[in-house]
């Protein structure tokens, strides 16, 4: 989800303790919205005096149309002020006989704004968490796959197209963690930066738009190498890897150049770190479509082993039955984002269960990739001195990971 990746600046950027308070802004934003709420009382009634009604009003932030006696109206609270969190309601009670509610100390007419603010200390001390979860993960990601890599570069034997795959797999993660790290630290913390909204904070996020896309499509390079391997050239090793490059490194600059082209003239805000947009389908549509090219192949890959093994090739086919699973586990743990993205839940303890859950699927893929395509892996295990500690585990591994 590329949205929760951009959330998480977006959070930060409004919870940060050095928030820039425009008060021009905001008087701005109450001034306009006081003026088309007095366009909008003027408009003729057509409420029928049947009944009581409270009549439309304008309250100093919002405005509230003609409401039933006995009827709450409730509206999103406004985002004039750092500490109001829009996703929560603001409640008017019309009462019985017709009249806006009265506070009994004040004796005037009163809104309900207390949950605007209610959770605000909670929902930084939660925006915090988040921002430290995704920079520990992409550190310990960052970490792992370096050492990954400087496994399969130290170990000669180790050479083959497959490794020379997971080795670019690899390093566009390392990039992207790196690109992450650089926008969280550097972009989150920054307010006046984001006010400045340089050339170079939109080209950050650019490039990470990108090189997120290149995640995806090196794994999809991952499935049509095994599936081209073992089903359309019958175990024959050497393929043409310039595709695997062009698909890999290439295309996802058609996506994120797009997306890039869109947002300056559609929605064009500040280092574009928003993710209340459609324009991240852009992004998004190209690596769903990724991940199920890549499940088909990877399905269509393990009927044809399974069929193998029972008529002949049985050591060989065993032998990539094994490559196969660790691709057939990653697909769908790097792609459930997309299944639980639509379905954000609405409440507030939910919701935020939910943003946790999507940054460690999020920001801790790295570390994921790695463990499993590495430290996992059967046959790094076989070129590589293992102390006698973990001898029993290193068999156990070789046995049922690849």
């Amino acid at each position: 989800m590329v949205k929760a990746s951009l959330a998480i600046n977006e959070t930060q950027q409004q919870s940060s303790t050095s928030v820039y308070n425009d008060i021009t802004v905001t008087r701005n934003k109450i001034v306009t919205a006081q003026f088309e709420c007095y366009q909008k009382l003027m408009k003729e009634n057509t409420h029928s005096r049947q009944e009581p009604v409270c009549n439309r009003t304008w309250d100093g932030w919002l405005c509230w149309d003609d409401t039933k006696a006995g009827v709450t109206s409730e509206q999103h609270c406004p985002d004039y002020f750092q500490d109001f969190d829009p996703s929560e309601m603001v409640t008017k009670i019309c009462t019985d006989s017709g009249q806006w509610f009265l506070h009994p100390e004040s004796n005037r007419t009163w809104t309900n704004y207390t949950r605007c603010n209610e959770h605000t200390v909670e929902g930084r001390m939660t925006a915090m968490n988040l921002f430290y979860l995704a920079l520990i993960g992409h550190g310990l990601s960052l970490t792992s796959l370096l050492i990954s890599l400087a496994i399969f570069f130290h170990f000669k034997s180790l050479s083959c197209q497959r490794i020379t795959l997971h080795k670019n797999l690899f390093f566009s993660f390392v990039l992207n963690s790196v690109i992450t790290i650089i926008l969280l630290s550097a972009v989150a913390n920054n307010q006046e930066l984001v006010q400045r909204n340089p050339t170079s904070c939109k080209v950050s996020q650019f490039i990470h738009l990108y090189l997120f896309g290149c995640n995806y499509f090196w794994m999809l390079c991952e499935g049509i190498y095994l599936h081209t391997l073992i089903v359309v050239a019958v175990f024959a090793e050497k393929q043409h890897l310039m595709w695997y490059y062009l698909l890999g490194w290439g295309f996802p600059l058609i996506p994120a150049t797009i997306h890039a082209v869109a947002r300056s003239y559609y929605y064009n805000d500040n280092c574009w770190i928003s993710s209340k947009t459609s324009l991240l389908y852009i992004i998004h549509g190209p690596i769903c479509a990724a991940l199920l090219v890549n499940l088909f192949f990877l399905l269509n890959i393990v009927r044809v082993l399974i069929t193998k093994l029972k008529v002949t090739h049985q050591a060989e086919s065993s032998l990539y039955m094994k490559a196969v699973r660790a691709t057939l586990i990653l697909v769908p743990l790097l792609g459930i984002q997309y299944v639980l993205l639509p379905y954000k839940p609405e409440g507030r303890v939910s919701s935020e269960i939910y943003d946790y859950i999507m940054h460690i699927l999020m920001h801790y893929q790295g570390l994921l990739v790695a463990t499993i395509f590495c430290f996992f892996n059967g046959e790094i295990f076989q070129h590589m001195y293992i102390p006698y500690p973990t001898l029993v585990l290193t068999s156990w591994l070789r046995r049922v990971m690849p």
